[in-house]
C-alpha cells in the first residue's frame, strides 16, 4: 500500500519514498514556552503524531524531532514582567507542554524521540551562519548578521509569493543596516539584561529561523524527509529555513516534503492569542475527556480549516461513548488489536482522519450486528486495532464511563442495583426517585438489553 501525501513545496499529492527506507526523518516545529499552548497548537502534534505511527509501523523506526523554542522576545517579556531568569519561564511551560500532549495522547509512537531546545544548540547556530557568511550569503552589520536574500535564486519557491507580498506579509523591519529589506537576521545583539551568547559579532542571541535549520542538521541531517507544521509557519519562518539551510549546505534538498495543516478557527477567525479567541489545552482538559479533544482534532482533513467549538466537543464526546458502548458489549470477547487494511488505507491517503474515523464508525456498526464469537472477536480486533491507529478508545469503557472521578463508584452502583429492585418490586415512585437523585450527582442511567449501566455526564 503506497503512502502519498500533499506537499506544500510542489502543491500536489506525491508517493512518499524515503532516503534510508530503514529509517525516514521529520522534523516538526515545536511550540515557543512562554505561556500556555492553546487548542490549535495541538493540532500539528496531534495529527503529524498520526502520521508518525504510520511511519513507524510501515519503515520499523523513525528519526522525528519536535523542538523547543526556549529564547524568544516574548520569552524575555515574560521573564522581565515577573522579574526571573528566561530558564524559569521556560521550564515551567515546556513542562505544561509535555503535559498537555500527553493529555491529547501524544505519546508512545505518536511522539516525538528527539525534543531538541534551541539553547542547547548555540554552537551549531553559530557555526552554520559563519558558513553563510563565508559562502557570501550573509553578512554582519551593526551587531547583527543578516541572510542576503537576493543572494538565494529559490527565495520563495515555497510560499510562491513575489517579493512585494513577502514583504508585506513578513511585516519585516526595513533597518538601516539591511542591504535588502527583506533580509533576515540570524543573529542580533543583546543588552546587558537580555540572554546573550559571546559570538564572533559581540554577545546577542540567534534569530528564530536559524533555530530550526540547526537543529534540523544536528539531529536529522542535511536533508530531511518530511518537514511539517501550521500553514501559518509557511512564510515566512519555513521559507527562511530553506534559504539558510540550502544556502549553508551548498544547494542540497532540505526537505523533501513540505507538510502544513490548517488553522483552527473559534468564533469564525483564526485562533491566536492576538485575536484573543484562545481555548488553552491546560484548561481544556480539566473541562473535557482528553480523548474527545484528540478525536475533535481528527475529524478535519489536516490540510483544511477547522472550526472549533463547544459542540464538537459534545459531539466527539457522543461518538466516544458509541464506540466505548460497543467494546463494553463485548468485554467478555477475548480479542488482539489488528489495524485493518481500511483504516491503513485512508491513513495513506494523504493522512485521511475523517475517512479513518468513518471507518472506525463502520466497524464499530458491524460490531453491534455480529452474532457468534467468533465474528465478535474479528470485529473486536478491528475496533481496538483502528482505535489505536487513532490513538483513540486507549482505555477501557469501564474507565472512560467512569468519567476518571474519584466518586465512589461502589455507591454508586448500589443506587443503581436498588432502583432496578425497586423497578422488579413495581415501586416506580422509589426508582424515579434514585434516578432523580443520580441524575442531580451528573449521573445518566441506560437501559440496555444487558441491564441497566450508568455514565458520568461530561458536557
Amino acid at each position: 500500500m503506497q503512502l502519498n501525501l500533499y506537499n506544500s513545496l510542489t502543491r500536489r499529492v506525491e508517493p512518499f519514498v524515503p532516503q534510508d527506507p530503514s529509517c525516514p526523518t521529520m522534523y516538526v516545529c515545536g511550540p515557543t514556552v512562554y505561556n500556555y499552548v492553546h487548542i490549535g497548537n495541538a493540532r500539528g502534534p496531534v495529527v503529524f503524531g498520526v502520521l508518525a505511527a504510520l511511519l513507524r509501523r510501515r519503515y520499523g523506526t523513525l528519526r522525528y524531532a519536535r523542538n523547543i523554542t526556549d529564547v524568544d522576545d516574548k520569552i524575555n517579556a515574560a521573564a522581565r514582567e515577573l522579574g526571573v531568569p528566561i530558564s524559569v519561564i521556560t521550564a515551567r511551560y515546556a513542562d505544561a507542554y509535555r503535559q498537555d500532549m500527553a493529555a491529547l495522547g501524544v505519546t508512545g509512537a505518536f511522539a516525538p524521540d528527539i525534543e531538541p531546545a534551541a539553547t542547547a544548540h548555540i554552537p551549531q547556530m553559530i557555526a552554520m551562519i559563519e558558513r553563510l557568511i563565508a559562502q557570501g550569503h550573509a553578512y554582519a552589520a551593526e551587531g547583527h548578521v543578516l541572510f542576503s536574500v537576493a543572494s538565494f535564486d529559490g527565495y520563495g519557491k515555497l510560499s510562491r509569493r513575489d517579493t512585494e507580498e513577502m514583504l508585506a506579509g513578513a511585516r519585516v523591519e526595513v533597518a538601516p543596516y539591511k542591504r535588502d529589506p527583506g533580509d533576515f537576521v540570524l543573529w542580533k545583539p543583546s543588552s546587558d539584561d537580555l540572554p546573550g551568547w559571546e559570538s564572533p559579532w559581540g554577545r546577542g542571541r540567534p534569530g528564530w529561523h536559524i533555530e530550526c535549520s540547526a537543529m534540523a542538521e544536528t539531529h536529522l541531517g542535511t536533508t530531511i524527509d518530511i518537514h511539517a507544521g501550521g500553514v501559518d509557519l509557511q512564510f515566512p519562518h519555513h521559507e527562511n529555513e530553506i534559504a539558510q539551510s540550502e544556502c549553508a549546505h551548498g544547494g542540497q534538498t532540505f526537505a523533501k516534503f513540505w507538510l502544513h495543516n490548517g488553522m483552527l478557527t473559534f468564533g469564525g477567525a483564526k485562533m491566536a492569542k492576538s485575536v484573543g479567541n484562545i481555548q488553552r489545552v491546560h484548561d481544556l482538559v480539566k473541562q473535557y475527556p482528553p480523548e474527545a479533544l484528540r478525536h475533535a482534532l481528527l475529524t478535519a482533513h489536516y490540510r483544511q480549516p477547522l472550526e472549533w467549538s463547544d459542540g464538537l466537543i459534545e459531539q466527539s464526546i457522543r461518538t466516544l461513548d458509541r464506540l466505548y458502548g460497543t467494546l463494553r458489549d463485548l468485554d467478555g470477547i477475548t480479542a488482539s488489536a489488528r489495524i485493518p487494511d481500511s483504516i491503513e488505507a485512508a491513513l495513506c491517503d494523504d493522512l485521511n482522519t475523517p475517512a479513518a474515523l468513518a471507518e472506525l464508525a463502520r466497524i464499530a456498526a458491524e460490531a453491534r450486528k455480529a452474532t457468534t464469537d467468533t465474528e465478535k472477536a474479528a470485529r473486536k480486533s478491528e475496533l481496538l486495532g483502528a482505535g489505536a491507529a487513532l490513538g483513540l478508545l486507549q482505555q477501557t469503557p469501564q474507565a472512560w464511563f467512569a468519567g476518571g472521578a474519584d466518586d465512589d463508584d461502589a455507591r454508586i452502583q448500589a443506587l443503581v442495583d436498588e432502583r432496578s429492585a425497586a423497578k422488579r418490586a413495581r415501586d416506580f415512585a422509589r426508582a424515579d426517585a434514585i434516578r432523580d437523585q443520580l441524575a442531580a450527582e451528573g449521573i445518566l442511567l441506560e437501559d440496555t438489553p444487558q441491564g441497566v449501566r450508568w455514565v458520568r455526564k461530561r458536557v
